[in-house]
């Protein structure tokens, strides 16, 4: 028993006295600043523990659109596929985990030699042919002594981590995208509402004109000008429903469900969107998801680095046996068959020209480019949060100058028909005025359309909507 204690006390005393080689993480400062700039007229700050609301889409108040993104979060191919990628992450960090472990295997083998009658261990009582019959239980378990394995393992958990936050964030643009072509399929309602209404209203004037040219009022020129612009609206409410048809194969694609059907809508039917508060912490955009990744493949990165440099230092093995041998197979587990064998191996690095050093030397530069491309994600979704916010803000704006220019036309437009209805004026007003008015509610939808979307591209910059006091009281 002496010789058995000794190897394992030594292993057991290396295990316990290892230690981890390599630099242990500490997440990089960030050089961002503490808030994004004002996003609302009104000064309200919210405490840096602001939590993301992940169904940042409810916000909208669309019973539609929250159906097409949940079915798209479900059966979109590009989130099934990450879901798939998660799960061979998941597999690979077990693997990694299982190094922890010894692994047991076991073995049998049956021969049968017959021994040469010519060579010097050969005599007349030897038998002609030597049978042997074996079964036995092995192992053999690195001792993680220098850490090679838990940095291995931290570098499998760090990828798990990665997969699993690439997939939220192919999760986030997949609402996103599903929000932004919902958005624009409703602006396509709305358009085609506004250009059939004022088809209606052409078809209108152009009986008011035929009656005036049959009466010998006015020329005929002004039935040519009205046939003309009523041709050109019909024109324009054909392209609008092709426009709409392309968005709605978008969102059948996106969704995963080929024969979509989308009622229609109107854009000017949902709410506006909300403004985020000033004093919006810009810590918010390190919980992002492509952040989130970028900072595990740094962490894996840096782990990388633990495991080339222990190839410096020596490897040690624990090997072991367990088993029966016989000279046949009723024998083989008898008294007396019984056999063991325990351990110790070492393989320790003497010369190998630069391998070593050249692999800690990748594993460090594939850190920095780790480091720089965190950095660069964290500066990036700072970046788009601010874009946003403008956007945001100054499609808000642009949005109530529209409004107002609607409701100019709309009034020049109703006296510029009541001027010609009573000979004051030529028919050339009254289509001025209608193009002005068509124009400027295209405008007006258009705008809504990109104040509605820049909402959409700011929860996309957070990682999702913001749980504030008020919203988290309701």
């Amino acid at each position: 028993m002496k010789l058995i204690s000794t190897p394992l006390a030594l292993a057991i005393s290396l295990a316990l006295s290892g230690c981890a080689i390599g630099p242990d993480y500490l997440r990089p400062s960030s050089l961002l600043p503490s808030v994004f700039s004002k996003a609302s007229p009104e000064p309200v700050s919210l405490p840096e523990s602001t939590i993301v609301d992940t169904a940042w889409w409810q916000r909208f108040g669309d019973s539609t659109l929250n159906s097409l993104v949940e079915q798209s979060l479900e059966q979109n191919a590009n989130v099934r596929t990450a879901v798939a990628r998660l799960e061979q992450a998941e597999a690979a960090a077990r693997e990694a985990g299982a190094a922890f472990l010894p692994e047991i295997d076991g073995q049998a083998s049956g021969s049968n030699n017959k021994l040469s009658t010519k060579t010097a261990t050969w005599s007349a009582n030897s038998p002609k042919i030597v049978h042997s019959r074996g079964a036995s239980l092995t192992t053999s378990y690195e001792l993680d002594v220098w850490g090679r394995v838990r940095r291995s393992n931290e570098a499998a958990r760090a990828s798990l981590l990665a997969s699993r936050y690439s997939r939220d964030s192919i999760r986030l643009t997949v609402a996103g995208q599903v929000s932004s072509n919902y958005l624009a399929l409703r602006a396509a309602d709305a358009e085609i509402a506004i250009t059939t209404a004022s088809l209606e209203s052409r078809q209108e004037s152009l009986k008011l004109v035929k009656t005036r040219v049959d009466a010998g009022l006015v020329s005929p020129l002004d039935q040519y000008q009205a046939e003309g612009a009523l041709s050109a609206m019909q024109a324009q409410i054909a392209d609008l429903r092709r426009q709409r048809a392309l968005f709605a194969h978008q969102l059948a694609l996106l969704s995963g469900n080929p024969e979509l059907e989308i009622p229609a809508g109107d854009l000017r039917q949902l709410p506006m969107p909300p403004i985020p508060p000033e004093g919006l912490p810009s810590a918010l955009v390190e919980g992002r998801p492509d952040v989130r990744q970028a900072e595990e493949n740094l962490i894996a990165a840096n782990a990388g680095i633990g495991i080339a440099k222990a190839g410096y230092f020596p490897r040690f093995s624990l090997t072991g046996s367990l088993g029966s041998e016989s000279k046949s197979l009723s024998d083989l587990f008898g008294a007396g068959a019984g056999t063991w064998s325990l351990g110790l191996g070492l393989l320790m690095p003497v010369i190998d020209f630069g391998r070593t050093s050249a692999r800690v030397d990748q594993a460090a530069a594939i850190n920095k480019q780790s480091l720089i491309s965190y950095q660069n994600t964290l500066q990036t979704a700072f970046k788009e949060v601010r874009d946003a916010l403008v956007s945001l803000r100054e499609n808000a704006d642009s949005d109530n100058a529209q409004t107002r220019r609607v409701e100019s036309t709309e009034k020049a437009l109703d006296l510029a028909q009541r001027r010609y209805a009573a000979g004051y004026s030529g028919y050339l007003e009254v289509l001025d005025a209608q193009r002005s008015n068509n124009d400027a509610q295209l405008a007006m939808i258009a705008t809504r359309q990109a104040r509605l979307a820049s909402a959409v591209d700011l929860f996309k910059a957070i990682g999702g909507g913001w749980k504030d006091d008020a919203a988290n009281s309701r």
